[in-house]
């Protein structure tokens, strides 16, 4: 297995990783401000960490586990008890058709599942890691996690759970932002983390074939190493699987070079409801057979079959990166630096994300020990990425357009990575936002796209509704604010509401307020996160009563007893 070193571990640190990862230690028991230690603590090993897997007292260690372990603590010491769903939204009921677990269904699931593919809640286990969003937004109450190790085995599972009625839960990695893959009362949860195997990999087409349960960047290191990439890459590229990217239809930071997952997946394997296995793994780019039936599952996030393996083709790896840091001081200016860089770095654009001087700002908390990137504040960020196979000339537009837009007075200041540590510490200054947004206590994320001029408008009627409604301030005020952030490429904004706690109040004043702002300018309420939980109310927003009834018949149609991933999409 090929790991990666996290340097400079201090022997505190190392103390505190052998505790959390070697002892049945509870969190709760831990004094309060060794909790916030702990936090601090784990978060910078993470900030620190460059790969999925890092080497610890002789054992390989997923970077994924970690951040576990950073989650719960962190958990603990912010003093946030995540609430169940079931509580926070009383109008949303289980349904009677589902059967509770019994011993009888336990029995079942221990006659073909080993003892280490089964995790039962108890007083020794605690399921909250699978039962709570990365957000600590949503929290169901399963008492049961199955972590089959075969594809065979996922059948078995969906097989009897559909004659019996049992709903059923797919989980990834656990990183959605909209409480798509955790429960909403006690469903039971399939975790696809034992399908982590590569099948296949054609070094001429740059076809992988692999497991659903393949960790984002491990499928990425490994093609790489046959001079290939991924053709996305994400903030949770250490924990999401491969799978769930598919499921969610993920878009990143390379969708502006590669285009969406719509066109670079060209097979899947999928388990139906009533547990046949759908055997689409294609690796011909084209193919005009029938129906593209594995278009209904991208992004279709479990709701009426469950990915195991997914057939992609990936992109050639560039042999020179550049990344660079510019500031201007308006949006307009953001979508002029952009139409340039379209003209100018055309072939080696790879990315384009722009950032307001807030979310710059809660970055700074959390990188405490991290050299800002430019002297002066400004209103806006823009980070570009271009990629290329010559980096004599990709250094030489990249120069040349940098002196134009400066010398013209659209850009304000910049910096030029020199090196692969400064190109990667540049990109934690936009890849921090999502964890900072939420350091104060919680987090209302809402991903939308919009047309490129109306793109942070969202952004200012959200802070001066926020305002408007006294909601907004220093503590006790509960939110601390609305930034914006995203992919300018494909119009994709990230509007975070950072808050001191979640509310009622808060949740009201913004829902549906933002899917009406954006459905005013016709756009969509979801641009790469999915639907999941909180926004099922909302696709009406988007998609025109016609096509939601179209959705919900495939729905009945491929799931007709409704066990997969109820109460969620439509």
């Amino acid at each position: 297995m090929t790991g990666y070193i996290i340097q400079n571990i201090s022997d505190s640190e190392k103390v505190v990783i052998n505790a959390l990862t070697t002892s049945s230690l509870y969190f709760t028991d831990i004094n309060p401000a060794l909790q916030v230690a702990y936090n601090k603590m784990l978060r910078n090993i993470l900030v620190r960490s460059t790969g999925s897997n890092f080497k610890f007292a002789g054992r390989y260690m997923k970077s994924s586990a970690l951040l576990g372990y950073y989650r719960r603590v962190n958990y603990y010491s912010t003093k946030i008890q995540t609430r169940l769903t079931s509580e926070n939204y009383p109008d949303v009921h289980r349904d009677p058709r589902f059967k509770k677990l019994t011993s009888d269904d336990l029995n079942y699931f221990k006659s073909i599942l080993s003892e280490q593919e089964i995790l039962r809640a108890s007083e020794s286990e605690d399921l909250s890691f699978y039962n709570e969003d990365w957000m600590r937004k949503y929290k169901g109450q399963s008492k049961l996690v199955l972590r089959p190790k075969s594809v065979e085995k996922v059948s078995l599972i969906l097989n009897y759970c559909n004659d019996e009625k049992i709903a059923v839960v797919p989980q990834g990695g656990n990183t959605g932002l909209v409480g798509g893959s955790v429960p909403i009362f006690d469903e039971l949860i399939l975790s696809l983390a034992n399908l982590n195997k590569i099948r296949d990999f054609d070094p001429v087409s740059g076809i992988l074939k692999c497991d659903a349960g393949v960790i984002l960047e491990n499928a990425n290191n490994y093609v790489m190493e046959q001079n290939y990439m991924f053709p996305l890459d994400l903030g949770a590229k250490g924990s999401c699987h491969v799978g769930g990217v598919v499921a969610t239809n993920a878009g990143g930071l390379r969708l502006l070079r590669y285009g969406s997952l719509h066109g670079s997946v060209l097979g899947l394997e999928v388990v139906m409801p009533n547990g046949q296995i759908v055997n689409s793994m294609h690796s011909m780019r084209k193919d005009n057979t029938g129906y593209d039936l594995k278009q209904l599952f991208i992004g279709s996030e479990g709701t009426i079959g469950i990915i195991t393996g997914v057939s992609i083709l990936t992109v050639p790896k560039p042999k020179a990166f550049n990344v660079s840091y510019l500031s201007v001081e308006s949006f307009e200016d953001v979508q002029k630096v952009f139409v340039r860089a379209r003209q100018e770095l055309s072939e080696i654009l790879s990315a384009f994300e722009f950032m307001d001087a807030k979310s710059q700002v809660l970055a700074k908390s959390q990188l405490k020990d991290a050299a800002f990137p430019l002297e002066d504040e400004h209103p806006f960020y823009i980070l570009i990425e271009t990629s290329g196979s010559n980096k004599d000339h990709d250094d030489s537009k990249l120069e040349t357009f940098l002196e134009n837009v400066m010398e013209e007075g659209i850009v304000t200041d910049g910096v030029v990575a020199q090196d692969e540590t400064e190109l990667q510490n540049l990109w934690k200054w936009r890849e921090m936002i999502p964890e900072a947004s939420q350091a104060n206590g919680g987090v209302y994320k809402y991903d939308v796209s919009l047309p490129l001029k109306d793109l942070y408008s969202l952004v200012e009627a959200t802070n001066a509704r926020l305002s408007e409604a006294e909601l907004v301030g220093d503590s006790p005020k509960p939110v601390v604010g609305a930034i914006g952030y995203g992919h300018v490429g494909d119009g994709n904004l990230h509007l975070n509401v950072a808050v001191r706690e979640y509310n009622k109040n808060i949740e009201k004043t913004l829902e549906p307020f933002v899917y009406e702002f954006v459905s005013s300018k016709h756009g969509s309420v979801s641009a790469e996160h999915g639907l999941g939980f909180q926004k099922k109310n909302y696709i009406g927003y988007s998609k025109s009563p016609e096509e939601v009834k179209m959705m919900k018949d495939l729905k009945v149609h491929y799931d007709p007893n409704g066990i997969l991933n109820p109460y969620k999409y439509i």
